[in-house]
């Protein structure tokens, strides 16, 4: 299969990974895989082995690949590692942005906000996925960029329940929308520290979530 279609396939398999499509510990069969994407199984098996390089799968010999499970704990060290690198990009990228640029930070920040106000929870989340990658991509640091891509793949299944927590929406948007005041400015060291800020917060939220889901299995069990 062409390069291009290899790299379609790759996409393909993580989105469903991130979205619990194929969920945790899930095995991944190559007949099956090769069936329901329409490609070869030297196709499938490449992109197993990309995803496994990039953590959301994992191989074993003679047992075949899975899903990669990650704990809830492992997304929380996975945040505070992003909290740091974000804020590096965000720092570079007040200082890089261009006005078009910097227009589209803006932008990014109001479609978040009629997310919100929308209540749409699942186009809330996506776009503050679309801002996180654009700041990186001012930033003009690939280096950073490529490590935060393989953090952020194996993380965001639990940002995204995160969002599903009352009230978070509305506190991540004014958390984004303060990220993109301070690029806009110009202000590096601000940029940076509000980053930073957004990032910990998500950690408290992720917290917040592990109590949460600790209550339902007492609830559960009781």
């Amino acid at each position: 299969m062409a390069n291009d279609g290899g790299r379609t396939l790759v996409a393909s398999l993580r989105d469903d990974i991130m979205r619990g499509t194929l969920g945790p510990g899930q095995r991944l069969v190559e007949a099956e895989l090769t069936e329901r994407y329409g490609v070869t199984r030297g196709a499938v098996r490449q992109a197993l082995m990309s995803l496994e390089g990039e953590g959301l799968v994992e191989r074993e010999r003679n047992r075949g690949a899975r899903v990669r499970s990650i704990s809830l704990d492992e997304a929380i060290e996975i945040t505070e590692a992003r909290a740091v690198l974000e804020g590096l990009c965000a720092a570079k990228a007040a200082v890089n942005a261009t006005p078009r640029e910097r227009d589209e930070l803006r932008r990014l920040g109001d479609v978040m906000a009629a997310a919100v106000a929308a209540e749409d929870v699942m186009r809330y989340s996506s776009t503050t996925q679309d801002l996180h990658r654009y700041v990186r991509e001012v930033a003009r640091q690939q280096t950073v960029a490529d490590l935060l891509d393989r953090l952020r793949y194996q993380s965001v299944r639990y940002h995204f329940s995160v969002a599903l927590l009352p009230g978070r929406p509305s506190v991540g948007l004014a958390e984004h929308r303060e990220v993109i005041e301070t690029i806009v400015a110009g202000d590096a060291d601000a940029a940076e520290a509000v980053m930073r800020g957004h990032l910990f917060s998500v950690i408290d939220a992720l917290q917040a979530l592990a109590e949460r889901e600790s209550g339902h299995l007492v609830r559960a069990s009781g």
